[in-house]
């Protein structure tokens, strides 16, 4: 019998979103990200900087029993006290600037098998010998984006207090770590078992009753157009744009709501005229992150969660962004639920609605603060190749940097056409509410993404289907 005790909610949601993808597509939950190490960093304190991190954060030495995955019951193992940290160096080509990103895409096309595996890998990025990177992979399981970047601050601060001590006389042990260790924190089995305390439960039924009455009050067959050409294809198409953020920032103070509501609001309307609904089901990320202790948790904690939107055509974006604020709060105070519960109230709810859409608009700690005017950013509209297409069949991922918005679109069997139209349609949107002078959206036909493009990435996706068609 496994020692191991239960997921958190947050786990077992990326758990039910994977357990079934095909071989080829297991890399599809990882996500990389590219740290720049400060000028003169030393290879060895990089190294203890990192595993000070991993030491004080149990969701990065976990490994799972998958034994009873088929009955949908899979277990958190105790952390391991310890870990192989060693840490690969790869040497980069002066000439080659890209090649850094391409070395942190490569560490995310590697699936991890996760009973054997921690869910995160490192390289030691270095030119001329001089380390100048850490390209750093994880699976979702094992950190969400609010997380990673929680990890990024802390490797960066570890990093510059083993530099200040290495140079400093009053070092007092020859080859000490980084210094006294922050507390250990709390892992996602602390979270787990709070979950399923008798409050928790509590809260969890609660939130099962808002998924039901959101079935019992939204209309069953709306949906987007699909397209019949390329059925189950995917694309993706991703908007940059200063301009729109300012706008959604003049939107969000006139509104006195959140720049996110803004945005959610646009992305609402444009989808509802499509449909031609009036009031409309959206899926969105809860970041579930609200009670204190569990702010800084290293794990992955967001959930899909449902709301209702009415109105949801309404020309008065600033009063679609009060309704939308509204029904997001709404929403998110329902966030940690158990999917199979939801799963199963779905099969015993006939007829039970489908999202029409779903939105994200990714948040991290420390965000950068607003910027009184754009900059000279012309928007563009840039078309990928998706990484993954793990979740809700139309799925908007905003963010703010720099002073740009981003709005990732990720479809299957919605043309090209349809998803630029919807994508300008909420461009143009914030726009002319905000009074602002209207900028057309430049297309560019991109590059797939360098995930899908490395040589490790195409290797084992051939090798992986080699394996699915049963040749010997």
């Amino acid at each position: 019998m496994s020692s191991g005790v239960r997921l958190a909610l947050g786990q077992l949601s990326v758990w039910h979103d994977i357990r079934d993808l095909p071989r080829h597509r297991w890399h599809e939950p990882n996500n990389a990200a590219l740290w720049p190490l400060p000028e003169g960093a030393d290879a060895d304190h990089v190294r203890r900087a990192l595993r000070t991190v991993v030491a004080r954060h149990p969701s990065l030495r976990l490994r799972y029993d998958l034994t009873d995955a088929a009955t949908r019951a899979p277990r958190q193992l105790p952390p391991d006290p310890d870990w192989n940290d060693a840490l690969p160096a790869v040497e980069l080509d002066t000439a080659q600037p890209a090649r850094a990103e391409a070395q942190s895409a490569d560490l995310a096309t590697q699936p991890f098998d996760l009973t054997r595996e921690h869910g995160w890998r490192a390289r030691l990025l270095t030119r001329r010998g001089r380390p100048t990177h850490l390209a750093f992979a994880k699976h979702h399981i094992a950190a969400d984006a609010w997380a990673q970047e929680l990890l990024r601050a802390e490797f960066i601060q570890a990093l510059t207090a083993a530099g200040a001590r290495a140079g400093s006389a009053a070092r007092t042990q020859a080859g000490a770590g980084t210094g006294t260790p922050a507390p250990a924190a709390p892992g996602p089995a602390e979270l787990a078992a709070e979950q399923h305390s008798p409050a928790g439960l509590r809260r969890q039924a609660a939130a099962l009753d808002h998924w039901a009455r959101t079935f019992e009050a939204a209309a069953p067959a709306i949906a987007l157009p699909r397209a019949t050409a390329t059925p189950g294809a995917a694309l993706q198409g991703t908007l940059r744009s200063a301009p729109a953020l300012h706008a959604a920032r003049l939107l969000a103070e006139r509104a006195q709501t959140s720049v996110a509501a803004v945005v959610l609001a646009a992305y609402a309307r444009s989808v509802a005229r499509r449909c031609h609904a009036d009031t409309l089901l959206v899926q969105l990320m809860s970041a579930n992150r609200f009670a204190p202790r569990w702010r800084d948790l290293v794990t992955s904690m967001n959930q899909w969660v449902p709301a209702l939107i009415p109105h949801a055509r309404e020309e008065n974006l600033a009063r679609l962004a009060r309704v939308a604020h509204w029904s997001s709060l709404t929403a998110c105070r329902h966030g940690m639920h158990d999917v199979t519960a939801v799963d199963r109230l779905r099969a015993r709810t006939p007829g039970a609605a489908e999202p029409a859409c779903a939105f994200n608009y990714v948040a991290t700690p420390g965000d950068s603060p607003a910027t009184p005017t754009p900059p000279p950013y012309e928007p563009t509209l840039t078309w990928e190749r998706p990484f993954t297409t793990i979740g809700p069949r139309c799925y908007a991922r905003a963010a703010d940097a720099d002073g740009v918005l981003t709005v990732r679109l990720t479809a299957r069997d919605l043309g090209r056409e349809e998803a630029a139209a919807l994508l300008e349609d909420l461009h143009d949107g914030l726009l002319a509410a905000a009074g602002r002078p209207a900028a057309a959206l430049t297309s560019i036909a991109g590059t797939p993404t360098p995930a899908t493009l490395t040589p490790a990435g195409r290797a084992y996706q051939a090798r992986a289907r080699h394996e699915e068609s049963g040749s010997a």
